[in-house]
């Protein structure tokens, strides 16, 4: 059996660690939507999370054209949280297939990015 891999440690992948996300995702209903939000933002998942307005969302399932209506939601975090961040939602979501979509953040308000950092580290 061969030794775990020691985590890297070094500069570069401490500062991608680091780098703020955003995360895309939506919710059946409004109260589902706050529940993922309170849960996400309480747990130190996320920094924020931002619900839009309801919206009629048209895909293909099965073979099959549907529509519903659904609550955006746009989650802002870090690249180290962001896969405890998908795994607690996929937990929260009740569709099969939920969409989760993460972005890089190319840039912005230096002292907003730092907020979202201090905000998503774990308790």
């Amino acid at each position: 059996m061969s030794p775990a891999t020691p985590p890297d440690t070094s500069a570069a992948a401490l500062t991608l660690a680091n780098d703020i996300v955003v995360v895309l995702s939506n919710a059946p209903d409004l109260l589902l939507a706050k529940r993922i939000a309170h849960v996400l933002v309480e747990e130190h998942l996320a920094a924020c999370v931002n619900l839009g307005a309801p919206g009629l969302s048209m895909y293909m399932w099965e073979g099959v054209l549907e529509g519903a209506e659904e609550i955006p939601l746009t989650m802002k975090t870090t690249l180290a949280r962001a896969p405890a961040l998908i795994a607690r939602l996929t937990q929260l979501h009740p569709y099969e297939v939920p969409e989760v979509l993460v972005l890089p953040v190319s840039g912005g308000s230096k002292s907003y990015l730092e907020w979202v950092r201090s905000a998503s580290l774990p308790e």
